[in-house]
């Protein structure tokens, strides 16, 4: 058996093209979601328990909710990193000039990732961890600014729309080094990404979800890794 702990990526969240309107996004699960082609293209079974929105801290509470499930010679997939990096958008409107910490700061989301592997292994299942795939900063940027003044945002931001992608780049290269530390396997779904010309062909219009394409990616990249 397969889990799969996630946020809105690992769940299959893409923006439904039917449903922009007046700057307005709505969200679905999509049916080709990056585990659900793998669990098809493979035959094993996976539990998919991905919350939209999770944090590092939200997905360490869902793992305790359910690690009876978990049994020995599983494999746990944990893909987090993306909504902790994340700012509170409109305080960084409303005070440029201010100090403003991330969702989960970078020494705590270590922390609590190695909690994850250890609850993982304390079961005897194998943990997985996925890096992030890459950020397009300047759509991302536009999204989040929705209904905020996107020029004090980016000066909070330096004047340097890739801020935003260095930050996040911060928290994945995190994930490769708690691999690395801790002797866990690392599907590196990041480099298939950036090897794309026509990136922004990936995403959807928030420039953060991979859109169907780019789902199409990430289980490549999975089943490759010999995950299954």
């Amino acid at each position: 058996m397969v889990f799969a702990f996630g946020d809105s990526i690992m769940k299959g969240i893409v923006t439904d093209s039917k449903q922009i309107c007046d700057g307005t996004i709505k969200y679905v699960i999509s049916d080709n979601a990056f585990m659900s082609r793998v669990g098809a293209c493979s035959g094993s079974a996976v539990r998919n328990l991905s919350r939209f929105g999770s944090t590092i801290l939200g997905g360490l509470n869902n793992l305790d909710r359910h690690l009876r499930e978990i049994h020995p010679g599983d494999k746990v997939v944990l893909e987090f990193g993306g909504n902790d990096c994340n700012f509170d958008w409109k305080a960084v409107a409303a005070d440029p000039e201010g100090k403003h910490e991330p969702a989960v700061t970078l020494e705590r989301f270590h922390n609590l990732y190695v909690q994850m592997i250890e609850r993982v292994r304390s079961v005897g299942a194998e943990p997985v961890l996925l890096s992030l795939p890459a950020l397009l900063p300047g759509r991302f940027l536009d999204f989040v600014s929705q209904d905020l003044d996107r020029q004090r945002i980016l000066r909070w931001l330096g004047n340097d729309v890739n801020t935003i992608s260095n930050w996040h780049e911060q928290y994945n290269l995190e994930i490769f080094k708690l691999g690395a530390q801790y002797n866990v396997k690392v599907v590196d779904i990041s480099t298939v990404f950036l090897e794309q010309r026509g990136l922004d062909e990936y995403y959807c219009i928030d420039g953060m979800h991979p859109n169907e394409r780019g789902h199409a990616l990430i289980a490549e990249a999975v089943l490759h890794s010999g995950l299954t």
